[in-house]
This record gives structure tokens, sequence and C-alpha cells, in this order.
């Protein structure tokens, strides 16, 4: 990444036929990652986003509302503009489809592939989606009549159109996606792409005019009852909001670094995208990025179960940073995540409340304590050597993680640092030294944690950026490309300065802070009073169950916990890089030979606990009654790690 002097970074353009949800917010935050770090590491980055406005169904939502599309496009597109300003999202330009620059890109765009011959007049027919603005062959059909991609019924269109001679990319985007390995991330989407590809490219319809909700075709074209296609005009504002076709004074930043995308939207950005640059010319995107789905609580959110979530308000009530930190830990790019209120809290307060907060709040509290605030890291590499030697090859791992898509990876990576620094205190003791008399020990130290945390906070920023500018000012210093280069880059210790003393910055939160999504009436209505009593057991909602994780493990040791009469100490293998410690109350019922290499449920969403002074990291499943207790196991051999649905 470092190399390229200019960094192009775009969302895909957001269609105004509904208000922002957490996918959009989850895809944009993603971008603002990666641009805050290129501006941070002193690249020369643009960062795009913006609303894609034209179409039949962008006509038919406004008729239904008694608006004009131009009027029902402006009042959609203001709510995604204004929730990306109330986020801080630090895009460079924000376009609409129905900027006059765009369309007079476009259309020179059009005029370029039909003098090169890529684009003809012809007939078309075929299965068209108006939900997707997409034409689909009958044998991509789900029973002859139901769109692949979103399920609805399609309908037979017959209309004059022009066409663009994809066919006659087939082997050139092969080539490509052959020459470039990286150029769809994750790589098992580049597989798909390839596949279909192989299957055989059509050439596909550029024109309607069946509505005219769109962009005009050139004027010396001399037809007027045509507009392009949607797909067409949406994806040049990668290229028209450069200035392409008119003012080209920002086309130094194409190719673009890194489109990215929702998973449902690959076809068209790594199919038709490439095919329509090659027709024009142009350089390809160097990586086009395809992020999965989220649910909630294990369902799949839609308005009919109420369960959509509203990125406003879950960072409205949990913190933005904490809400970006998240969405980027939580789950592997490319992978679905699921969010959950719990899992959320979880994240705040063990990852950023127990690890960072608390780790800060001891160095001001050691320092103030026993240097009047004053940290010197003169001494830090004669006693800490190892320890900083161990947080540099972290942080040295972090850009090529965060460039490649695999954020989750880069925080994991700069949690070590973190670690590093916790156990230093517990290991070294500070109070301690001082107590010995060991005071430039005991300072060195206290250095260290000083320079863990402004490693951390640096690499931090971009996905957090209002937390970690605290922690910097902090410790006396801004986050900015001269602090990256001298501290990150240059591996500089921090100058002699006095800790400032700021309140806790993630406050351990106790109980969910948004209310849960309702049972629909229909359901409520279907409840007897007989049911909900039901012996006096208290039911609950799907969405609570669905905050219990349950896997399958096989117990790889067990032995009996010294002093214990019912407790044995479990290692399971839950499919996790190392075993679950589980501290399990069943001794009075199985030894511990006869556990080893059994598989048992495991209850994996635990907080983490300790019985007897010794740490348990989860439950296990049984039953028990006047015959004894039994612990439940699969019915066959279940791969370790496998969830209980």
């Amino acid at each position: 990444m470092s190399c390229h002097k200019t960094v192009y970074i775009t969302t895909p353009i957001y269609y105004v036929n509904d208000i922002a949800h957490i996918g959009h917010a989850y895809t944009t935050i993603i971008a603002d990652t990666i641009a805050r770090y290129s501006r941070m590491s002193g690249l020369d980055t643009f960062f795009l986003t913006g609303t894609d406005e034209h179409g039949q169904k962008i006509e038919e939502a406004a008729k239904t509302r008694g608006k004009t599309p131009q009027a029902y496009a402006d009042e959609i597109s203001a709510t995604f503009k204004n929730l990306w300003d109330e986020f801080g999202i630090s895009y460079d330009r924000f376009i609409r489809t129905t900027d006059d620059a765009h369309k007079k890109g476009v259309q020179y765009a059009f005029q370029k592939m039909f003098d090169k011959g890529d684009i003809y007049k012809d007939i078309y027919s075929g299965h068209y989606c108006i939900s997707c603005e997409a034409f689909f062959p009958k044998s991509q059909l789900v029973d002859d009549e139901f769109c692949p991609e979103c399920g609805k019924i399609t309908s037979i269109v017959e209309e004059e159109s022009y066409f663009f001679r994809l066919s006659a990319y087939q082997d050139k985007l092969l080539a490509w996606y052959e020459e470039n390995p990286n150029c769809i991330l994750p790589k098992s989407k580049r597989n798909e792409v390839i596949r279909f590809v192989e299957a055989g490219l059509e050439d596909l319809s550029i024109t309607r005019t069946s509505f005219d909700w769109g962009v005009k075709l050139p004027s010396n074209l001399n037809d007027p009852k045509h507009v392009m296609y949607v797909w067409l005009d949406a994806l040049m504002n990668y290229l028209t909001a450069l200035g392409y076709g008119n003012d080209e004074e920002r086309m130094q930043y194409w190719p673009a670094r890194v489109h990215l995308i929702g998973k449902d939207i690959l076809r068209f950005h790594a199919i038709y995208w490439p095919a329509f640059l090659m027709s024009l010319d142009m350089p390809l995107p160097k990586h086009i990025a395809a992020h999965g789905w989220w649910t909630r609580d294990g369902q799949k959110m839609s308005k009919s179960k109420g369960n959509v979530i509203n990125p406003k308000e879950v960072a409205d009530a949990y913190g933005l940073d904490n809400f970006r930190y998240f969405m980027l830990r939580e789950v592997p790019f490319g992978g679905d995540g699921d969010f959950s209120q719990k899992a959320l809290i979880d994240r705040i307060n063990s990852d950023l409340g127990n690890d960072l907060g608390n780790l800060l709040n001891r160095l001001i509290g050691m320092s103030q304590k026993y240097f009047d605030g004053k940290i010197d890291s003169t001494n830090v590499a004669k006693y800490y050597q190892a320890e900083l030697d161990e947080m540099k090859a972290s942080i040295a791992k972090l850009e090529p993680s965060l460039f490649e898509m695999q954020i989750h990876r880069y925080l994991e990576e700069l949690w070590r640092p973190l670690s590093v620094a916790n156990k230093s205190i517990d290991k070294y003791q500070p109070w301690v030294l001082m107590k010995d008399g060991k005071d430039e020990e005991a300072m060195a130290l206290v250095a260290l944690i000083a320079n863990i945390l402004a490693n951390v906070a640096i690499m931090l920023y971009p996905i957090m950026p209002i937390a970690t500018q605290k922690i910097a000012r902090a410790l006396g210093f801004e986050v900015d490309n001269n602090s990256w280069r001298k501290i990150v880059k240059e591996e500089m210790l921090l100058d002699t300065f006095v800790i400032s003393k700021i309140p806790p910055l993630f406050p351990r939160i106790e109980e969910p802070l948004l209310a849960h999504a309702k049972t629909s009436s229909t359901q409520e209505s279907d409840t007897t009073k007989e049911e909900k009593e039901d012996k006096g057991v208290a039911l609950i909602g799907i969405d609570q169950f669905f905050q219990t994780t349950l896997k399958i493990g096989t117990v790889i040791e067990a032995s009996e916990l010294p002093k214990s009469d019912r407790l044995l100490l479990l290692q399971i293998d839950i499919g996790e890089a190392k075993p679950r410690q589980i501290v399990a109350g069943i001794k009075e019922y199985y030894s511990p030979d006869s556990l080893v290499g059994t598989q048992v449920c495991v209850v994996a969403n635990l907080k983490p606990a300790k019985l007897m002074g010794t740490k348990s990291e989860g439950m296990l499943l049984a039953a028990k009654d006047e015959n004894g207790l039994h612990l439940i196991r699969p019915e066959a051999p279940k791969t370790n790690g496998t969830f209980i649905k």
C-alpha cells in the first residue's frame, strides 16, 4: 500500500429506496477506516460515497408517495448524507447520480463505447426484476419465474434496447482474474465470479424505454425515448466523481485502490464494471472487496419482524467509537455478521473497558502516585527490551492486514501489545519496585505502558478516532502523520511528559440500552393465557433464546479440581485457537478418564467466572432427575465448534 502515492477509496453509492441501515453503516465505516489510515500515513487520499437515484424502482416509489422522482431522491439522499456527517465520516465527495456533471460524464462514456463498436441496438426479450433492476436468463430463475437474487417475481419485458458487448470481454476478464489473484476479496468471492464468467457471458441490455427516470443517451444519437440502464449509470460514478468526461483535475486518483461493496452487488462490480472500463481503455481497480450481510440475534432483519437496526440509535446509545469497533472486530470481512446487544456490551466491557480503558486508568494512577504524573522513557529499553520488541513485532504486522480487508485480524493483533502491557504490570509489580527502592526500574515500567498505549492509540485511531485522540492527548501528543511517522515507523519513544488525568473512556455497561424488537401483533394474539403461564415457567422471546451460543466440543483433558468434592477441571476443544477451560460440577457422576475423548454440549458465550479460584470459560449442558445426572451429547460425532441450533 505504501508504494502508492495516491489512494482512492469508494463505497457503493446507496440506492435511495429507503433510509440507511446497519449494512450501509458497516461498508461506510470500513471505507472511512481505510481512508483515515491512508491520510495518517501521509498518502494523498480521496474517499468517495454517495447515492444512486435513478431507475424504475425510484420512479414507482416516488409515485406511490405523490412526489416527483427528484423530490423523493432529494429527501432520501439527504438522510444518508446527514447520517454520514453525524458519524464523522471523512468522505472527500458525496456524489449523487442526479448531479449534472455525473450525467454528462456517463453520456461521454456511453458515446465512447458506442464509437468503439461495443454498443449496438437490438430487441430485448427477457425476465426483468424491478427490485434488482436487472435482467436474468431463464436458466438462472427460481421455478422459471422468480428472481435468483431477491426471490421476487420477474416480468417478461420485450423492448428495443441498446446492448453492451459483454460477451466480447469474457476472455479478458478471466485473464484479469488470473493475473491479479487479489483483485476480488475475499478470494472465495473471486472463485464465485470466475465460475460465473466461465459459464458464458451474454451481451448486456443497457437502456430502457418503459420509463424515463434515468440518464438520457447522448444527444447526437437522436434516440430520446431511451434512458440508460441504472447499473451503467451507477457504476460510472467512480469515474465521474473524479471529473471523467468533464473537468478531469482529479483523475490522478484513478485507478481505485479499493471498491468496497456488499456481496449482493458483486456481479455488477466484478464483471460489468471491469468490462466497461476495458471498453473505455481505463486501468482496472486494484481491489473489489465484498463484505457479508448482518443479521440480528440470529435472525434475518426485516421490517415485518420489526428487528431492523437503525445504526444511529445504536451509536447514540452505546457511543459511535464503540459501535465502530464492534462492527469491525466482530466478524471476519466477507463473512456474515450477527448483531446483538449482548455481543456489543461484551466487546465494550471486555476489549475496550478491561483491556484498553483500565490500562490507561492504571497508568494514570501509577504515574501520579509514584512520580507526580511525570513519565520519562529514558530507561525503557534498559529494563524492558523484550516487551518493547514484542510490541514492535505486533505493530509491524498491522498495515498489510488492513489493506487486505482483514480488519478483524488487524484488531486482534493490535490487542496483543495491550496484553503485554497488562501482564507486565502484574509481573513486575511497580508498587513492589518502589517499595524496594527501584525507582528507575519502576519509572521505566510506567513509561513502557505509556509507549505501548501511544502505539495502540495511533494504530487504533482509524477505527476509533474520538477515543484515541483523548488517549493521545493524555499522553501529550496528537494523532497525525507526524506522530505516526515518529512513534510507529521510526519506533521513537515518547519524550518526557506529564500525563493528564481524564475520565474513564469506557464505563461498564450492565444492561442493554436499547429496547428489543417487539413481537408482532399477530404472534401476540395467537399466544393464549394458558401458554404464557405454562406451569409457572417464564416464557422468553426467540430473540432472547438466540443470545445463547451453544457448540459441540471434545474433552481433551480432564482432572479433579484440588480441594473440591464435586468439581472437575476440563479442557474442551470447541473449534477455537485454543481449548476452553471449564470447571464442571459433575465429579459425583463422571470420572476424569471416562470423559476424555467424548463430546459434550457447551454454552460458549458465558462471561468467564472463577470457581474455587479457577477460571471457567463456559458451561456444559446436562439433565438431572431422580436417576442422576447425564451430560447432553450429540447423537453422532460432530466437528468441534459445530453450532447447536
